[in-house]
C-alpha cells in the first residue's frame, strides 16, 4: 500500500496520466530500474524479486479483490439498459469468448512455430482461454474518464462483468482437459460450462434475494454496509464451493442488490453511504491492482523469445477480438440496428488486464510456460497503456467522422 501510494502521489505531481495507467506505467519502470540496477548490484534486484514473489498474485486476484471489485462494478449496472442489449451482451460473453480462445490459440501456435519457439497446441488455446475475456476492473476504470453513450457504456462493463466469469469457465475447463483433470468429451465439457455458468447465476439470484431480505429487515447504513461486504466474500466462497462460477455470482449479486435492493431495500441515507462506500472500496482496490501489475513484472524471465511471444501475442489478440466481436453484430444487424463503428470500438475498447495475469501466473509448469507468460503479461500493458489512453480519442474521432457522413 505504502509503495502504490508513492506511486499515485510521482504520477500526480509529475506525470499526470490517469491514475490506474499511471501507477501501472510507473511500477512498471520501477521494475525495470531495479532490473537494471541488479546488473550493478545483484542484492538489490534479489530482494526486490523476494518481496514481489512473497504476493501470491492469483489468490490476491481471485481471493481478495476479484469479489469486491466485480460486486462494486455490477452495482451501477442498470439492469432495464442491461435488458436493451441483453442477447448481444449473451452472445459476446459466451460465443464470442469461444471464438476469441480458438482464434488466439490458434494463430499463437502458428506464429510461435513460425518465428521458432514452437509450443503445445493445448496450452496456446490455454492461453486463448485466459487472454480473451475482457477485465471488468481495466474497462471500469477506463470508462470514468471518457464520455461515452449509455448504450457503448452497457455492452462494455456489462459484457466485460459476465464474459469475465465464462472466460474464466473456458480457461479451468480447457486446463482440466489438458492436465487430465477432466475428461475430454462434448457432452463433458458442454454439462461443465453449463454446471460453471447457470449454477453461477442460480446461486448469484439465491444470495442476492437472501441480501435483499436482509437489507429490507433493518435500517442501520453500517450494518446494511457489512451485509453488502458478506455477499461477495462469503458469496464468493460459498459458490467456489458449490463449484459454480464464483465471478459470475457475484456480478448477479450486485446487479440485485444495485437495482431492487436500492429500490426497495435501503433508505436515502443507507443509499448515499453504501454507494460512497463501495466507490471508494472500488477505486482504492482498482489503484492497487494496477500498482501491482506494474511490479510483478520483476518476477518474469524475459528473453528474446519471451518478448517475440509478447510481440506476436497483441495483434493475434486483437485480431480475434474483432472477429469474435464482428461474426456475432454481423449475424444480429438482421433484427437491430448498431452504431456503424461498435465492433472498433469494442475491440479497442476490450482491455485486458489483472484476470489475465492472475490465470497466466497460475498456470502449471509445462513446456514454453515462460512465453506464455511473458506474452499474457505483455498483451495486458500494451492494454493498460496503449489502448486505455488512446480509445477516447478514438470514440472522438469516429464520432465526428459520424457526424462528416
Amino acid at each position: 500500500m505504502a509503495v502504490v501510494a508513492l506511486f499515485g502521489y510521482l504520477n500526480h505531481r509529475l506525470i499526470r496520466l490517469p491514475d490506474t495507467i499511471g501507477i501501472t506505467l510507473i511500477g512498471l519502470i520501477v521494475s525495470i530500474g531495479l532490473a537494471l540496477l541488479g546488473s550493478l548490484e545483484p542484492t538489490i534486484t534479489r530482494r526486490a524479486t523476494l518481496i514481489i514473489s512473497r504476493i501470491d498474485f492469483p489468490e490476491v486476484v481471485f481471493h481478495g479483490m476479484l469479489g469486491l471489485l466485480l460486486f462494486a462494478g455490477s452495482l451501477h449496472v442498470n439492469i432495464a439498459d442491461l435488458a436493451k442489449d441483453k442477447w448481444l451482451i449473451l452472445v459476446l460473453s459466451t460465443v464470442g469468448v469461444v471464438i476469441s480462445t480458438a482464434i488466439v490459440g490458434t494463430g499463437f501456435y502458428y506464429g510461435a512455430k513460425f518465428f521458432s519457439f514452437a509450443l503445445p497446441f493445448a496450452y496456446c488455446l490455454v492461453f486463448g482461454a485466459l487472454i480473451s475475456p475482457t477485465d471488468p476492473i481495466a474497462v471500469l476504470g477506463v470508462l470514468r474518464r471518457i464520455g461515452v453513450s449509455k448504450s457503448f457504456e452497457t455492452q462494455l462493463v456489462a459484457e466485460s462483468l459476465f464474459n469475465d466469469g465464462t472466460g474464466v469457465v473456458v480457461f479451468l475447463t480447457i486446463l482440466g482437459i489438458t492436465t487430465g483433470i477432466h475428461d475430454f468429451s462434448v457432452r463433458n465439457v458442454i454439462l461443465l460450462l453449463a454446471t460453471e455458468a447457470i449454477g453461477g447465476v442460480a446461486v448469484g439470484l439465491a444470495l442476492g434475494a437472501v441480501g435483499f431480505l436482509l437489507l429490507r429487515g433493518v435500517d442501520s447504513y453500517p450494518v446494511e454496509i457489512l451485509i453488502t461486504l458478506a455477499m461477495p466474500t462469503g458469496g464468493y466462497g460459498l459458490a467456489e464451493t458449490l463449484h459454480t462460477s464464483a465471478p459470475i455470482a457475484v456480478v448477479v449479486m450486485g446487479l440485485v442488490v444495485g437495482n431492487q435492493g436500492k429500490k426497495f431495500a435501503m433508505s436515502e441515507q443507507t443509499q448515499q453511504h453504501l454507494f460512497a462506500f463501495w466507490d471508494l472500496i472500488d477505486q482504492i482496490l482498482n489503484l492497487m491492482l494496477f500498482g501491482l501489475i506494474g511490479l510483478e513484472v520483476m518476477t518474469l524471465s524475459v528473453s528474446v523469445k519471451h518478448l517475440s511471444a509478447g510481440l506476436l501475442a497483441i495483434p493475434v489478440v486483437l485480431l480475434a477480438r474483432y472477429i469474435s466481436i464482428g461474426l456475432p453484430i454481423l449475424v444480429m444487424r438482421r433484427a437491430r440496428e448498431f452504431n456503424p463503428h461498435v465492433v472498433k470500438i469494442l475491440t479497442w475498447g476490450g482491455l485486458r488486464g489483472a484476470i489475465s495475469v492472475a490465470l497466466a501466473l497460475s498456470l502449471p509448469p509445462f513446456p514454453g510456460r515462460d512465453s506464455v507468460l511473458a506474452a499474457s503479461y505483455i498483451v495486458v500493458i500494451f492494454s493498460i497503456l496503449v489502448q486505455a489512453l488512446t480509445v477516447g480519442p478514438l470514440i472522438e474521432a469516429l464520432g465526428r467522422r459520424s457526424q462528416m457522413h
